[in-house]
């Protein structure tokens, strides 16, 4: 049993000087913790704020919109009896001065289509008409273009105040204009505006003002606003109305520090201004010093009483507290290990293996004890041993074949000397094999898609001068008969037709790559697929004396397209039977491996180049005499699209193999 363990005063002042850095930095995080909860809260309140006078604004706008469009149908009617009456000769100044006055109409002017007053309510009417007016605004009537005019508010010309004009054409391009008083629609629209609902917002508690500001200055505000800074000028404010969202700042108004929020108001998918709303910091201020006083009261406590535990359990430890503290350690590291997604092997300094961790186990596929009994050369490949340990590298990628799957590998050597000064080393091996399939796949995807998109131009180029060809031979054969040689003649066109008809299919082909059919995915049980493809290629693959072997070892089912990957087995059949030249065996495998569903097509034929390994599922390449070079690419963008990945392993007389990996659901 192990004595108990003495701290020196040192070590103990060391520690305290610790315990008060924590408590200081708590204390720090703390503060700065509730100064952000507060000011989340003033944000909150702001856009609050903020949103309720968008709606109150939006409700000012309907009401006012309501008003005019009230205003326009009444003088409109006005204007229409006024026309009934013009039509029938039956108008006169007297009856537009009763017209006027009945309806509470300011004045009515009828103007020709020269522009020449006919009639007036307005007893000094100029008959001469007004000039400017005119030009300004009743050309569009006197030439055609428009039968009705809402001129709307317009600043009077001879007398103060504004008025609110309509227009409406007579049958004889003429113009009858009609003014009414301004001054009631003002008055209601002062009583709803901007500046009233600014002004009633500053009421509340906490608010210092209220603007709403478009690029050219200020457009309502509140009494207390003289000026604020322009939105040309300022980079929050023009980035907050570019983004159209909610943003705030600090900012100084008056000499005082406030929080502003900001606001884009928008119209009709149209933004009219940037509503802008100041807060008093006094009540966040107020919460952040009583939160700081009880932050600071809580720290003190906290280190006092942290410095009174700290001497009491530093003064009464044990070999308990080492005992725990070895047993965490162990614990973690065995956990840390055995968790551990790559695989860890710990060897001697004769380089046998005497620890491995389960993704080991799982990987290799062997238990603990059996993989004791191998080395290195026999447990991954032959030459790895040498290959690991006569390097000046501690990182070395390799390949290696595990059964009849390359593995891509990254080995990562170190060493260690036990507590006996004893050598060990640790090899950390991690499988790159996905990553390497996956990065194969992206650039086959991006190879497919540039030659797709070059082969749909080219294609659609072709294909319209190859129609006309294809409709004058057809139209040749029927409606022209040679005086000799009638028999070669047709031949010729027979055959030119053909031809057409081959490169039409061609081209047809290169589009389908280019812009394939979008995957409809449903669930269907694949081992009633699988059989589907045996029966429908058995008996032709036998006449052929090639015999097709289906294994499935999963029953469950699948969520694919189930057309595109029937189209990926097709090919893949029909192209391992091309490669067997007499008699030969075409062998299909499905399985589940974790979450994927890994279907084999294997055959015993002739083969594939190693050189041409990287290149056959570029686009146009082939090695057959009638081949067109796609299959294989559609067959790439099948899977690129299903989030799969396919890879190709061949020996030149041994035959090839083609993996499949989809995801099952």
């Amino acid at each position: 049993m192990l004595n108990k363990i003495l701290i020196r005063p040192k070590s103990l002042l060391l520690i305290f000087i610790s315990v008060l850095l924590l408590v200081a930095i708590t204390v720090v995080y703390e503060l700065r913790q509730s100064r952000q909860e507060a000011l989340s809260i003033l944000k909150s309140q702001a856009h609050s704020l903020l949103e309720t006078i968008l709606i109150s604004s939006q409700e000012v706008l309907t009401a006012s919109e309501e008003v005019e469009s009230e205003i326009n149908k009444r003088l409109l009617n006005n204007a229409e009896i006024i026309k009934l009456l013009l039509e029938r000769n039956k108008l006169d100044n007297k009856i537009l001065r009763e017209i006027a006055a009945s309806n509470n109409l300011h004045r009515i002017n009828i103007f020709n289509n020269l522009g020449e007053l006919l009639y007036s309510s307005f007893e000094r009417g100029n008959k001469t008409g007004q000039g400017e007016f005119i030009g300004k605004y009743l050309a569009p009537i006197f030439n055609g273009e428009k039968d009705t005019l809402i001129i709307g508010l317009k600043e009077s010309r001879m007398q103060q105040g504004y008025r609110y004009v309509t227009v409406l054409s007579t049958d004889s391009d003429g113009a009858i204009v009609i003014n009414m008083d301004a001054e009631q629609l003002l008055e209601f629209r002062g009583r709803i505006g901007f500046g009233i609902l600014l002004n009633r917002m500053t009421e509340n508690e906490g608010v210092i003002y209220t603007a709403l500001e478009d690029s050219s200055g200020i457009l309502a505000a509140s009494g207390n606003v003289k000026s604020l800074d322009n939105i040309v000028e300022s980079d929050f404010l023009s980035e907050s109305i570019e983004n159209k969202q909610f943003n705030w700042r600090f900012t100084d108004f008056n000499g005082t520090e406030i929080f502003e929020a900001v606001h884009p108001f928008d119209v009709d998918d149209e933004t009219i201004g940037l509503f802008r709303i100041g807060l008093s910091l006094a009540p966040l201020n107020a919460v952040n010093e009583r939160i700081t006083n009880r932050i600071i009261l809580i720290g003190i406590l906290l280190l006092v009483l942290g410095t009174v535990l700290l001497v009491l359990v530093f003064y009464r430890q044990n070999f308990d507290i080492l005992r725990k503290q070895y047993q965490y350690m162990e614990g973690f590291a065995h956990q840390l290990i055995n968790n551990a997604n790559d695989i860890i092997i710990v060897l001697n300094r004769l380089k046998q293996i005497k620890e491995i961790n389960p993704a080991g186990e799982k990987f290799f596929e062997l238990s603990s004890d059996q993989i004791k009994n191998y080395d290195l050369n026999k447990l991954l490949c032959e030459g790895a041993e040498n290959q690991i340990f006569n390097t000046s590298s501690q990182i070395i990628e390799t390949t290696c074949l595990r059964g009849e799957e390359k593995k891509h590998l990254l080995l990562s050597r170190s060493s260690f000397e036990d507590s006996e000064k004893e050598l060990f080393y640790v090899l950390i091996i991690r499988d790159l094999t996905s990553i390497k399939e996956l990065e194969q796949q992206i650039e086959r995807g991006k190879q497919l898609t540039a030659m797709g998109n070059l082969a749909s131009g080219v294609a659609h180029e072709i294909r319209n001068p190859l129609n006309a060809i294809g409709t004058i031979i057809q139209q040749l054969g029927r409606d022209f008969e040679p005086t000799a040689d009638k028999e070669e003649y047709y031949s010729f066109t027979k055959l030119v037709y053909n031809e057409v008809k081959r490169i039409n299919k061609t081209i047809e082909s290169f589009l389908k790559l280019a812009k394939p059919e979008p995957i409809v995915r449903k669930h269907f049980i694949l081992s009633e697929f699988l059989k589907d493809i045996e029966l429908q290629h058995k008996r032709n693959l036998e006449d052929k004396n090639i015999k097709l072997i289906v294994e499935n070892y999963y029953d469950g089912e699948v969520f694919w397209d189930v057309d595109q990957i029937k189209q990926v087995l097709i090919n893949l059949i029909s192209n391992a039977g091309d490669a067997i030249v007499n008699t030969g065996e075409i062998k299909i495998t499905a399985k589940q491996h974790e979450d994927n569903i890994i279907i084999v097509i294997a055959d015993n034929g002739n083969g594939i180049a190693e050189e041409n390994i990287g290149k056959i599922f570029n686009l146009y390449f082939t090695t057959k005499a009638d081949g067109s070079g796609i299959g294989l690419g559609i067959i790439q963008r099948i899977i690129n699209e299903h989030g799969g990945i396919i890879s190709v392993d061949s020996k030149i007389g041994e035959g090839t193999k083609f993996t499949i990996k989809l995801k099952q659901e």
